[in-house]
């Protein structure tokens, strides 16, 4: 290939990627409960929508097996979408006895099994912790890490990429009560996805008016833990609206989801998921629409609190 070429080439390139307003590689996801996945009609709404903005994951909750699930998989999959498989660990956060428990990891890994035999392309842990009324220990993470590493000492034999959900707050170091500890955790997982919700952050008006700036800096507290080279990939989840003040307008709550996303792809991760617990994602949508054509994508952070 000549170098005038390649050189057009690139610059082709470079244009695409700015129109799209997202850098190349970067996953983007939803969460589905296992309802919404058994409805077949909006499950079909929900997969020609995300096709049209580029979503290409979905989180889809796996609790008790059933035909419709099976099937409808195979129609997540039959659309490229990749399909990570969400698995509640501890419900309410462990207890001592079932974190200590290998018949209750058989168990869940029983439904494991199931997901990667359906095409699970990814497996992801969510409340792998100990309940918010554990005394506080250092004793607590390294119990979490024995059970992650059982269930990766599993999945590596299949080639299945494990992620863990972990608490916002481990941005800023260990949690000594639900015993998460990014740093020793590090070596035993493919993905952490940081729940970064502004509406976990107190204060919390303070939050909701910037979500950029909560999620930014967050996520590089993250990565600052590890010297800026985490050695896993980073999927922080994001919501579709603060829980905590319903009333925000329609123009707001789209800024609001912007903001978000925009942090996200400032902050140099892997991906994002979008939360929302009833699987309505239509604001994301239009804003995800907009972005894709919207090549202006260096403005500044704004403040929601004006609006």
């Amino acid at each position: 290939m000549s170098r005038p070429l390649k050189i057009v080439i690139a610059f082709i390139g470079a244009l695409l990627l700015a129109n799209s307003g997202f850098a190349a590689g970067l996953v983007k996801g939803i969460y589905i409960t296992q309802g919404t996945l058994e409805d077949t009609s909006y499950l079909n709404y929900l997969i020609k929508q995300a096709k049209e903005v580029g979503i290409d994951t979905f989180v889809i909750d796996f609790e008790l097996p059933s035909k419709r699930y099976q099937n409808n998989i195979a129609i997540v999959k039959a659309n490229h979408i990749n399909y990570v498989a969400r698995i509640i660990v501890f419900p309410k956060g462990g207890t001592p006895e079932q974190v200590a428990s290998e018949a209750y990891r058989e168990k869940k890994y029983a439904l494991i099994k199931q997901a990667v035999n359906m095409g699970a392309d990814e497996i992801q842990l969510d409340y792998i912790r100990y309940n918010t009324q554990q005394k506080p220990s250092a004793e607590n993470a390294r119990n979490i890490l024995k059970v992650i590493q059982w269930y990766k000492n599993k999945l590596s034999a299949q080639n299945i990429p494990l992620q863990v959900d972990v608490f916002g707050i481990t941005s800023f170091g260990e949690s000594f009560y639900i015993g998460q500890n990014l740093q020793l955790f590090s070596q035993t997982l493919d993905a952490i996805c940081p729940m970064v919700y502004p509406s976990h952050y107190f204060p919390y008006r303070e939050h909701a008016e910037k979500p950029y700036e909560t999620i930014s800096d967050s996520l590089r507290r993250i990565k600052s833990q590890f010297d800026g080279k985490p050695p896993f990939k980073i999927y922080p989840y994001i919501e579709v609206y603060n829980f905590r003040y319903p009333s925000m307008s329609h123009n707001k709550l789209l800024s609001y989801i912007r903001e978000e996303i925009r942090a996200v792809q400032d902050a140099g991760v892997n991906g994002f998921y979008v939360w929302s617990p009833h699987n309505k994602y239509d604001n994301l949508f239009t804003v995800l629409k907009t972005m894709n054509t919207d090549t202006n994508t260096a403005k500044e952070p704004t403040s929601l609190a004006a609006e």
